[in-house]
């Protein structure tokens, strides 16, 4: 439809975190750098943002900068008891037959980390939504998990994603032990207006289009409905681009971005 109209190889505005299209604003690249050390290090870095902020994206942009000395082990859905997030743990570093006693279980995880390292490399566990977690007892599992040592290093590295009423969960003396192996805190905060448009104008070129095809009234016409939230900024993007298609036209104004704002749920 439109992508040959745009000139586009591919969609620019896609919902899958594609770290081809990721925009490195400044807190962006901030926090990549700050996370990569801390990988590095093999310590727990808390990483927090609003829906849609970016933090899924930038963990698979993590992953490629990494590279393959490190083992990313995703758990992209934490509601779950802390044997069951053992066990999912388990079966991601691809133990055979988890073990349903706890204590075998994680003897099972410690050989699998163990022998990862052997190999040079470093697992890494990304747990994804984290203010989903409803059961205590699984942070108390990840600050277990650090305990996983040799003399000179740590065996792995943690990285906690989740939305800002994470840091709030987080606060409670509950969870004092945990917050005393958090090496880094970091929040990635929405887009300015000028990232705004850096943004839209970034992913345009990125599928193989042209920048400016937003006009300045447009961009603040998002920016001001989106929030700076670059996830509802690709919404938005994606449906005025259909718009202008059907109307053929050749810039997107003002004008287009409130014909479409009624039909989102923002």
């Amino acid at each position: 439809m439109y992508k040959s109209y745009f000139g586009f190889r591919e969609k620019p505005f896609s919902k899958t975190p594609d770290p081809r299209f990721l925009y490195l604003s400044s807190g962006h690249e901030e926090a990549l750098a700050r996370l990569e050390f801390v990988i590095e290090e093999r310590e727990l870095a808390v990483l927090t943002g609003d829906v849609g902020c970016g933090k899924t994206t930038l963990s698979r942009a993590l992953m490629d900068r990494l590279g393959p000395n490190y083992r990313f082990c995703f758990i992209v859905n934490p509601r779950l008891t802390a044997i069951e997030f053992l066990r999912t743990i388990a079966r991601i570093l691809e133990v055979g037959q988890p073990a349903d006693a706890k204590d075998t279980l994680i003897n099972q995880i410690h050989t699998a980390v163990y022998s990862l390292n052997q190999q040079d490399i470093c697992p890494v566990l990304v747990i994804d939504e984290a203010q989903m977690i409803a059961a205590p007892e699984v942070f108390d599992e990840i600050r277990l998990l650090t305990n996983f040592q040799l003399d000179d290093r740590n065996l792995l590295s943690v990285v906690i994603m989740g939305q800002p009423e994470l840091r709030q969960m987080m606060s409670s003396d509950r969870f004092e032990p945990l917050r005393q192996r958090i090496s880094l805190h970091y929040h990635l905060k929405p887009l300015s207006l000028d990232e705004t448009m850096e943004y839209l104008d970034f992913r345009l070129e990125a599928a193989g289009g042209s920048p400016g095809l937003f006009a300045p009234d447009a961009v603040q016409r998002i920016h001001e409905l989106s929030g700076g939230v670059p996830r509802k900024i690709n919404s938005m993007a994606t449906n005025a681009l259909l718009v202008a298609f059907g109307c053929d036209a050749a810039l997107i104004d003002s004008d287009i971005i409130s014909e479409i704002k009624d039909e989102l749920m923002m």
